[in-house]
């Protein structure tokens, strides 16, 4: 049976993606040695590494712009202490509009002064704050474009002249927007882009250099620039596997088209939750709406047990809902075609006519 896979994370990738990967694995560019066991200094990785980067940069639309791309370890949470340790010296401004917005002021804080501009956090994160004030005099500000577990993203960006700073581990490469308006973006590869085990990280260079306090060599972002990446022995396999994604997406036709198949997966399955009267979003704002992680629940929990095993016959796969949040949670990432959304909408149909 086919599987429609909802995961948040690690989730979905390309099918083509995980049979090259699969064959790398076994023999890499035919050189009858796997892609794990050879040296991460060699040529044939080290152009994986290259390439990566760089395909990074382009589908941002960040080439030649003063931008440099890194493949780190330690995932997202590891970046909440790194963006602090190199760019915090007095104070800083964040916005926290869920979990890991929240788990990131928690490390910043280690470093200095956090100025929380907003918060959704005594509504359960169940909308993203507007109309705050960034001050001027903040070393950075820092937000999360897309919050996995409550289903909230932000589809406006504030201005500021401070430098901006944005955790899109859940929705880079998923829509178009103007990247020059941030100087340093990060990512945990498991949610759009790759397997768990590595994060790409989109620095402005011109930012960095400013603090005066000494940051060890693994948590300093210049180390990692001088040496392209390759400080230390890299996640090798999850890179290449980024790298792969991230060409199958430029053969797509880049996040453009994507994007618009990403709205459509989104309009397809919001447009049943809010005709259906036995689903309710969590969102309270549509406009808050993410497009790659619907979160809804059932009316009447009594219909629970026949929605579940309705959408386990269906082959649906991933879809139950944070424990903090409860209810389901259909994770839309790049990689997941509009016929699972449309299996899953035709469920929930289904469910409504069986009364």
């Amino acid at each position: 049976m086919k599987k429609h896979n909802f995961s948040a994370g690690p989730c979905i990738l390309p099918q083509s993606v995980l049979k090259k990967a699969s064959d790398a694995v076994l023999n890499f560019n035919n050189l009858d040695l796997s892609l794990i066991e050879i040296s991460h200094r060699s040529k044939d990785f080290v152009d994986v590494m290259e390439n990566a980067r760089a395909l990074s940069l382009e589908h941002l639309g960040l080439q030649n712009k003063g931008y440099k791309a890194l493949f780190l370890q330690g995932g997202a949470s590891l970046e909440f202490l790194m963006v602090a340790y190199n760019l915090l010296e007095k104070k800083a401004a964040y916005l926290n509009t869920g979990t890991w917005s929240d788990k990131a002021i928690k490390e910043a804080k280690l470093m200095g002064e956090i100025d929380v501009v907003a918060s959704s956090k005594e509504q359960n994160f169940n909308f993203i704050p507007k109309n705050y004030k960034i001050p001027a005099d903040a070393d950075y500000f820092h937000c999360t474009s897309n919050n996995t577990i409550f289903g909230t993203q932000m589809h406006k960006f504030p201005e500021t002249a401070v430098p901006f700073i944005c955790d899109m581990s859940s929705d880079i490469f998923s829509r178009q927007l103007d990247f020059s308006k941030f100087d340093l973006i990060y990512a945990g590869a498991q949610k759009n882009m790759g397997p768990a085990g590595t994060t790409l990280v989109i620095i402005k260079e011109e930012i960095l250099g400013k603090v005066s306090r000494t940051i060890p060599s693994m948590l300093d972002y210049k180390v990692h620039l001088s040496k392209d990446s390759m400080f230390n022995t890299p996640a090798v396999f999850p890179i290449y596997v980024s790298m792969l994604t991230l060409q199958w997406l430029k053969d797509l036709g880049g996040v453009s088209e994507i994007e618009k198949v990403n709205n459509v997966k989104a309009a397809l399955l919001y447009n049943e939750i809010d005709r259906n009267d036995l689903f309710k979003g969590f969102v309270t704002n549509a406009e808050d709406r993410s497009k790659m992680n619907a979160t809804f629940t059932l009316t009447a929990e009594n219909r629970k047990e026949a929605f579940d095993l309705m959408c386990k016959d269906a082959g649906i796969n991933g879809l139950n809902g944070h424990r903090s949040v409860g209810g389901y949670r259909a994770s839309m990432y790049n990689a997941l075609p509009l016929e699972s959304v449309q299996v899953l909408v035709d469920v929930m149909k289904e469910l409504e006519r069986k009364g």
